[in-house]
């Protein structure tokens, strides 16, 4: 986890307020553990606080008081507004339309932000077998938007996936540790960077010719609001 300098926030918490950022106060959001948490979490805290979150064990409406260690965690399930199985996550609210926005990370990902969780290298005799998809092919078809959020390197960022374990028809918006990628004319384009990252850093990050766009921004740097809600989060983990 690197750290901004001159800003005094580290490169992960720039990720998780920025896509916290991008939540509105309502959505209905099926959360993963890590990052996507902590910023699904953040918003829910500071501008979001009806925010519902969903998370793949079938918890519906959670308000966890730390951030969860995983989807089983029981903090999850006792602060649940409702807790179903997973079948009847998937087939009725995931397949049924009712989720606006799922985050999603990878190992890789392509221009057309299509992913890989799967292998990297051939299929049948790997250099690494990844986890697999597990929800993350029905998450890709079944919200209605899409969030990555992915370190940039050029081993993720590639011009073509060793195997295609979801589709990027969906994807709005990825969120790395560099700044902001949104599909513009379907290809995933350089929208923002973070404070203190260069626009050649980016592109230099990226397995294949990135696009920029000519109205690239900076992105705002954390409030103190954010930095101490997302602070006192990740310290109740560790408590």
């Amino acid at each position: 986890m690197s750290t901004n300098g001159d800003g005094g926030f580290s490169s992960d918490e720039m990720m998780a307020v920025e896509a916290a950022r991008r939540l509105a106060n309502g959505t209905v959001c099926f959360v993963g553990i890590g990052l996507p948490s902590l910023a699904a979490n953040l918003a829910r805290l500071t501008h979001a606080p009806e925010c519902v979150l969903v998370y793949e064990s079938g918890t519906i409406g959670a308000k966890p008081t730390r951030l969860p260690l995983s989807i089983g965690d029981g903090d999850l399930a006792d602060t649940a507004d409702a807790v179903v199985s997973v079948p009847e996550m998937f087939a009725y609210w995931l397949q049924g339309n009712r989720i606006d926005v799922g985050f999603l990370g990878a190992a890789q990902i392509d221009r057309h932000g299509n992913l890989n969780s799967t292998v990297i290298g051939d299929y049948d005799h790997p250099k690494v077998r990844l986890p697999g998809g597990g929800g993350a092919p029905e998450i890709a078809t079944g919200v209605r938007d899409v969030f990555v959020m992915l370190r940039q390197t050029p081993r993720a960022f590639v011009e073509h996936l060793d195997f295609t374990t979801s589709v990027g028809d969906r994807v709005r918006v990825v969120v790395t540790d560099l700044g902001i990628l949104e599909p513009r004319d379907g290809e995933l384009t350089l929208v923002a960077v973070h404070p203190g990252v260069e626009v050649d850093a980016a592109r230099s990050a990226t397995g294949w010719e990135l696009r920029v766009a000519d109205d690239v921004r900076v992105t705002e740097p954390p409030s103190e609001i954010e930095l101490s809600a997302l602070r006192e989060l990740e310290a109740r983990a560790h408590a």
